[in-house]
C-alpha cells in the first residue's frame, strides 16, 4: 500500500542542475544547494588525464554530498561544441520530465555557449532554464579557486530556437555513413529505402519523381535552409557532400 509521501514522490518533478566543472566550486555547490537541487549533472572534460579541474570536481561532490545531494558526471571535450551539446541533450533525454536547470557560469567559455544553447534547442519538449551564477568575490590570490561566495543567481531568458526535421536529421547520417559524400543518385535510392522521402508515380515516372522528391524534400533544405550539404557536379554525377557545419550538427542530433 501506498503512502502520500510516496505517491507525491513519485509524482514529483525531481530538480536536477547540469553544470560545466572549471575551476570553481561555490559557482556550482551555492546555486545547486539554494535552489534546492535534487540532483547535480558534472560536466568534465573527456581526458581525465588531462584535466586539471578534477580536483574542483571532487570538491564539489563531497559540498554537494554533504546536502545530500545526487552526483553524476559526464566526460566530453571541453573545447569541442558539438560534443558539448550531445552530451547536454542526452542528459535532458534522460531527465525528460524533471525540472532541468543549466549552469551557464561555470566551466569554459566554449562549455557556457553549448550549454546556452542547448536551452534554446531542445527547450520546445523539456523544461530548460538556464541561469547565471554571480560571485561575491574574484579570486586575486594565483591557485585560488576563480570565484568564491554567490552574490545572486540570474535566470536568463532562452528563446526557443528550431532544430531541422528528423527527415533531415536521417539524410545527414546517410551522408555522414558514405564517407560524408555521396551521388544524388544513390541518395535518393537510399532515401526513398530509409522512406525519408514519399514518391507517388506510376512506373514510367518513378524515377523522375524520385528525384523531385529527393531535391525538394532533402536536398533543398538541406542547401538553402541549414547550409548543411554543397552540391559538386564531377561528369556526368552530382554528389551531395556534407558540410562542416553538416557534420557538427549530425554529431549531436543524433
Amino acid at each position: 500500500m501506498q503512502t502520500v509521501h510516496t505517491m507525491m514522490t513519485s509524482i514529483a518533478h525531481l530538480r536536477v542542475h547540469i553544470a560545466p566543472v572549471g575551476f570553481e566550486i561555490d559557482r556550482i555547490a551555492i546555486p545547486a544547494r539554494n535552489m534546492k537541487a535534487d540532483k547535480v549533472w558534472l560536466l568534465m572534460h573527456g581526458d581525465p588525464a588531462k584535466d586539471k579541474a578534477r580536483d574542483y570536481m571532487e570538491k564539489i561532490r563531497t559540498h554537494l554530498k554533504k546536502d545530500k545531494i545526487t552526483v553524476q558526471v559526464v566526460y566530453s571535450d571541453r573545447f569541442d561544441l558539438f560534443k558539448i551539446l550531445k552530451s547536454v541533450k542526452e542528459i535532458v533525454q534522460k531527465e525528460q520530465g524533471n525540472d532541468i536547470f543549466v549552469n551557464v557560469s561555470s566551466g569554459s567559455k566554449i562549455q557556457a555557449i553549448a550549454c546556452m544553447m542547448a536551452c534554446m534547442m531542445f527547450k520546445g519538449k523539456n523544461k530548460l532554464t538556464p541561469y547565471y551564477a554571480e560571485p561575491e568575490s574574484y579570486a586575486s590570490v594565483k591557485g585560488a579557486q576563480l570565484s568564491s561566495g554567490l552574490k545572486t543567481v540570474v535566470q536568463l531568458p532562452a528563446y526557443e530556437i528550431h532544430t531541422p526535421k528528423p527527415v533531415l536529421v536521417q539524410a545527414l547520417k546517410i551522408i555522414k555513413e558514405n564517407g560524408g559524400k555521396i551521388t544524388k543518385k544513390e541518395m535518393a535510392k537510399l532515401a526513398y529505402e530509409n522512406k525519408l522521402i514519399v514518391v507517388n508515380a506510376r512506373e514510367e515516372n518513378f524515377q523522375q519523381a524520385r528525384f523531385a522528391s529527393l531535391d525538394k524534400n532533402i536536398i533543398q533544405p538541406l542547401l538553402q535552409e541549414w547550409k548543411f550539404i554543397e552540391i559538386e557536379q564531377i561528369g556526368r554525377n552530382r554528389w551531395i557532400k556534407i558540410t562542416q557545419e553538416g557534420l557538427g550538427a549530425e554529431e549531436f542530433l543524433t
